[in-house]
């Protein structure tokens, strides 16, 4: 007989207590593109406190030490966290590990000072902080001044009827540091300068941002209390190495310290060629002032990072006429300073031709970024390249642009690519006394000539004694110009020359100066550095805030639409019974799915099949397999898509093959709808 497949909101060993009902008749179709379901994601706000209470409920992420009261800004990952994060660093390795031919690297947490105080770490690696004047209460400059700014225009929006009143929600209440908006109109004349003011802010000094507290009256917004002046806090966190005290250390902020003390080591691995790259993914921490923003802002985190050596005077990267014309957002130094936030589309190539970026390998890593991230799944619409203004520019940079994803608090930096210069090694070397150079063979020999002065030191030592030394380096330190002279006079007979207060006559027979012919073979140049900074958190925090979304029939089921590529369960299997003969199948189908690559999980739990489907939609699981007693029979095998809902149905293996392709991104769903019959909701058992 003919029967219609059952709801998900009834259990199977229910329905199948009616002995009628275990004949079941199978009915397949293909899908055509106007039958596949239309999912309208926007059709609910995006909710934060929706999405938080699904992290926390599914465990993505907590505070750490949770049970002790937690501290601020230190996070644990739970399952669905850090197999999420495991699986953007795995993608991020194939990306630009593999795809690139870098040299991966592990370098130590653990760092002496002496190299931080060299990098300029110990003396500049530092943030405004500002306290409040009876509290004491710390709070973070430019941070108190954007959102107490931030609060007043919302305010004048509300006041003046364009925004709606924002909902009171408790955990709001409880958030600290965030300024509450009053419908309040401003001045127009006010409104442009809070505008171009947040439009910069990150160009602002320490003293700066002092002036405007005091010029528009920013005060703690939890207290109304008046703040001090903004005061430097550097972000490392100090230790010491060994048992005495006598070795202090700190906690390194960024891995980029231990490609540079190594690149000797990896120049020899590179057979002594530039350019080349070196990566390394690692832990790194910062002492933030104020950490609030859950993985936003935080004192513990994972790190990738890129070090791209090259020659200072050939900056080009041979693979940037692949990606020449791919556009890009951007957001120029100019524009911010000129009060703007206006983003600009444009190619690649037009930037680096017209010098908005400064050169081809810089362009050529904003390309990379700008597709890895698509790739794990964050909105393009979302995501924009910032340049650093001159202020923001870190100690190290002759340039910087920020990958900046917007998410609920506005936009955050989640990579920077900066170009570092020579800075790094050039420091390193001059204090050590290790050449960190390449020496490079020349195609062709350089031939020069120039006047070189050589002394009869016999003489010139018993005409001058213990001067003679200074006498020699003032010649010595003389240029072609100055050398060409000299010969001149001595030509004549004798010349005189004074230092320090002294005068020397020279002869012919003391000093000779001659041309002479050279022959350049190899080149030393100390390479620059371009360097693409990716902080994983921050990444994956933005990632699930694009992913959310509530279903249009229902706004309590929500969604994390993860890309397989970085899901962290690729393929859900749900049987639908717990009886024995099940078991051999579900293992069969697991075990299949292993071999392929394929993290799969089974959901053999008692509640019914939509509950066990809803609740792996928030973890984001993209597939799900159904085993039913037709599968037992006949081998067949239902197939979901999470989004959609939709289903396929096929033999079991021709399934794992789809679903294999789906995962590895070879094929999408509609393509899979060309390749396996619709499921419309009865099966064939006898």
């Amino acid at each position: 007989m003919r029967v219609r497949s059952i709801g998900f909101s009834t259990t199977l060993s229910t329905y199948l207590r009616t002995p009628r009902n275990l004949h079941l008749l199978i009915s397949t179709r293909r899908y055509s593109h106007s039958d596949m379901s239309v999912v309208n994601k926007s059709v609910h706000p995006f909710d934060k406190s929706r999405l938080d209470a699904l992290l926390n409920r599914r465990f993505f992420y907590a505070p750490a030490f949770e049970i002790y009261g937690g501290v601020a800004g230190l996070y644990d990952y739970g399952p669905p966290g850090s197999s999420l994060q495991a699986n953007i660093m795995a993608e991020w390795r194939k990306h630009f590990i593999i795809e690139d031919h870098m040299l991966e690297l592990d370098t130590t947490i653990m760092t002496p000072a002496t190299v931080f105080e060299t990098s300029g770490h110990v003396a500049r690696f530092a943030d405004w902080m500002v306290k409040d004047t009876k509290t004491g209460d710390v709070l973070r400059a430019d941070h108190l001044v954007k959102n107490v700014l931030e609060a007043r225009l919302a305010g004048d929006r509300e006041a003046r009827g364009l925004a709606a009143q924002p909902k009171d929600d408790e955990k709001d209440k409880k958030r600290k540091k965030k300024a509450k908006s009053v419908a309040v109109q401003l001045a127009d004349e006010l409104v442009k300068e809070f505008e171009s003011i947040l439009a910069q802010l990150d160009n602002y000094s320490g003293p700066e941002i002092g002036e405007l507290c005091r010029k528009y009256d920013i005060r703690n917004p939890d207290t109304d209390n008046e703040v001090g002046e903004p005061q430097q806090f550097n972000l490392m966190f100090a230790s010491s190495i060994g048992p005495t005290g006598q070795h202090p250390g700190y906690l390194r902020p960024e891995t980029a310290q231990g490609h540079f003390l190594n690149f000797s080591r990896l120049l020899e691995f590179n057979s002594g060629r530039v350019p080349f790259a070196s990566a390394q993914i690692g832990r790194s921490f910062r002492n933030e002032i104020s950490p609030r923003a859950g993985l936003l802002r935080v004192r513990e985190f994972t790190m990738g990072e890129i070090e791209h050596f090259v020659d200072p005077e050939d900056k080009s990267h041979e693979k940037f006429r692949e990606v020449r014309d791919t556009v890009l957002s951007l957001l120029d130094r100019h524009v911010q300073v000129s009060g703007s936030t206006q983003v600009t589309q444009m190619t690649i190539g037009e930037a680096v031709d017209k010098g908005i970026v400064a050169n081809e390998t810089l362009g050529y890593f904003l390309v990379r970024i700008n597709l890895f991230l698509i790739k794990i799944g964050i909105n393009p619409k979302r995501l924009r390249f910032r340049q650093h203004m001159a202020n923001e520019m870190a100690h190290y940079a002759a340039d910087c642009w920020d990958a900046e994803i917007e998410n609920a608090t506005g936009w955050t930096e989640c990579v920077g690519c900066a170009d570092r210069a020579a800075y790094d090694l050039s420091v390193h070397s001059a204090r050590t006394g290790q050449p960190l150079v390449v020496r490079q063979a020349l195609k062709e020999p350089i031939v020069t000539e120039k006047e070189v002065p050589e002394f009869n030191k016999k003489v010139v030592g018993k005409t001058y004694g213990r001067d003679a030394g200074l006498l020699q380096m003032v010649v010595g330190e003389m240029d072609e110009s100055q050398l060409i002279k000299l010969k001149g006079e001595l030509a004549q007979g004798q010349a005189t020359i004074s230092a320090e207060g002294k005068h020397f006559t020279l002869t012919p027979d003391l000093l000779a100066i001659e041309r002479k012919t050279f022959k350049q073979s190899i080149r030393e140049f100390t390479p620059n550095v371009i360097e693409p900074s990716f902080g994983f958190g921050r990444i994956l925090y933005t990632l699930l805030e694009h992913s959310f979304w509530c279903r249009e029939q229902d706004i309590e089921r929500g969604v994390l639409s993860l890309p397989p590529v970085v899901a962290p369960t690729k393929v859900l299997i749900v049987p639908l019974s717990a009886k024995e003969e099940f078991n051999p199948l579900v293992q069969e189908v697991s075990t299949k799915l292993r071999k392929a690559g394929i993290f799969s999980r089974v959901d053999d739990s008692n509640t019914s099949i939509g509950k066990r489907y809803a609740r792996n939609d928030e973890l984001g699981t993209p597939f799900g397999v159904t085993l039913d007693f037709a599968s037992v029979q006949n081998r067949t095998m239902t197939l979901r898509e999470r989004d959609t809902t939709d289903q396929l149905i096929g033999p079991i293996d021709d399934v794992i093959t789809v679903l294999t392709e789906l995962v590895q991104g070879t094929i999408d769903w509609p393509a899979a709808c060309k390749r396996l019959p619709a499921y419309d909701g009865v099966q064939a058992v006898d």
